[in-house]
């Protein structure tokens, strides 16, 4: 390791990759190196500094990467993030993944890892960590600065649900992203005269569905904040078909939307580090049931879809121009509470303005999609009214 100066910055990526992680990254490192910190890299969010071999003589370049500005800026201008990621949670790590230089001693279905953290953050020399992350990875963060370390977190998740934050890296190029997909598809759909499905992510929150579809990507959507009745939504499909002179429509699904009467939609039953079972599936029953009851609202006749996933389309390549500033505003704004010797910090996005608020935020509450006044729960679409004093994205954390 190089010779300390005013200190040592350790920053990680966790969970799901978006565009404008490595803004973010390279926010911090050039503001840091200028300002006479060093930055560390952790590798594989969460994992690397798990994984970490507390010998000196260790090559522990797997896990950690000494950050340049020759390093941050080749990367600073691409999707995904370069020092690469996990959903690794050391608060509860299961036999099977306990690294091998802990397994004598780990030996529990599940353990909690912590104290070897804490360790290996000592080992390392790292004054100061900026995890960059959903609620998950972020809720770790909590933990961390609950054990004594100073954290200071930056929001980062395509479904834009981290508490106490009007907006999340990645959510704009997903939104970006959604809807020039589902304009592209208009052509199949008006080609075949279909009904268009389009899977979104968006497991307990629905932004990704209710933004493009108030931009007019979508005739309706559905989201996990309100269970629906898919008779109603077929109904309202085929209305929207009839209506249309090349005959088709187009719903946009949250991954964690769910039928009346029924639950989430998993693709199999095995979890992540944070309990959570992989969704997958909604979108392929909603458009076989479509299909199914489409005699009944179009004179007998059986209308097809078009159904699609667009998962990992909405979340790859360069970020747009909101998720390149936002993350370099972000990453500056995580300098300046270090400058200040401030920590135990999120740093936020409210009312156009950038600030910050106690880290704990994340784990005392749930932001969701306000449905009483974001959502027509009858016609399953956004209701277009009151966007007076709203924000950029129209819904906040407390809306």
């Amino acid at each position: 390791m190089a010779t300390k100066k005013q200190g040592v910055i350790g920053i990680l990526t966790g969970g799901g990759d978006v565009p404008g992680l490595n803004p973010a990254i390279r926010a911090v490192t050039i503001r840091a190196l200028r300002e006479g910190y060093q930055v560390i890299g952790l590798r594989r969010g969460w994992g690397g500094l798990l994984d970490i071999v507390r010998d000196k003589k260790a090559d522990n370049s797997n896990n950690i990467q000494v950050l340049t500005e020759e390093v941050v800026n080749r990367a600073g201008r691409t999707g995904g993030t370069f020092l690469h990621t996990s959903r690794t949670n050391p608060g509860k790590v299961k036999k099977d993944r306990v690294p091998a230089q802990y397994q004598d001693k780990y030996t529990a279905d599940v353990n909690d890892m912590t104290e070897e953290v804490l360790q290996n953050i000592d080992f390392l020399g790292i004054d100061y960590l900026i995890p960059i992350g959903g609620d998950d990875t972020l809720s770790y963060g909590v933990r961390m600065f609950q054990e004594g370390m100073k954290v200071v977190a930056i929001p980062k998740t395509m479904d834009n649900d981290v508490p106490g934050t009007d907006y999340c890296i990645g959510f704009s190029t997903c939104v970006t992203r959604t809807i020039e997909l589902a304009n592209s598809l208009r052509t199949v759909g008006g080609s075949h005269e279909r009904i268009v499905v389009l899977e979104v992510f968006g497991r307990y929150a629905g932004f990704t569905a209710m933004l493009p579809a108030m931009a007019g990507a979508a005739h309706r959507c559905v989201i996990p904040e309100y269970k629906f009745d898919i008779e109603r939504l077929t109904e309202l499909l085929m209305q929207d078909r009839d209506r249309n002179p090349s005959n088709y429509s187009v719903v946009l699904v949250s991954e964690g939307a769910m039928f009346a009467g029924g639950e989430m939609v998993f693709s199999d039953s095995t979890t992540d580090a944070f309990g959570h079972m992989k969704l997958g599936g909604i979108g392929d029953l909603v458009s076989a049931r479509i299909k199914e009851l489409s005699p009944k609202y179009n004179n007998g006749r059986l209308v097809d879809t078009v159904n699609q996933k667009l998962g990992y389309l909405t979340r790859c390549g360069d970020p747009d121009a909101i998720d390149s500033i936002a993350p370099m505003a972000y990453g500056n704004l995580a300098l300046d509470l270090i400058l200040k010797k401030m920590h135990g910090r999120l740093v936020v996005l409210k009312n156009g303005r950038y600030d910050n608020i106690p880290i704990d935020i994340i784990t005392s509450t749930k932001k969701t999609v306000n449905v009483d006044r974001f959502y027509n729960t009858d016609r399953l679409r956004p209701k277009f009214e009151s966007f007076e004093m709203t924000p950029l994205f129209i819904m906040t954390s407390e809306g």
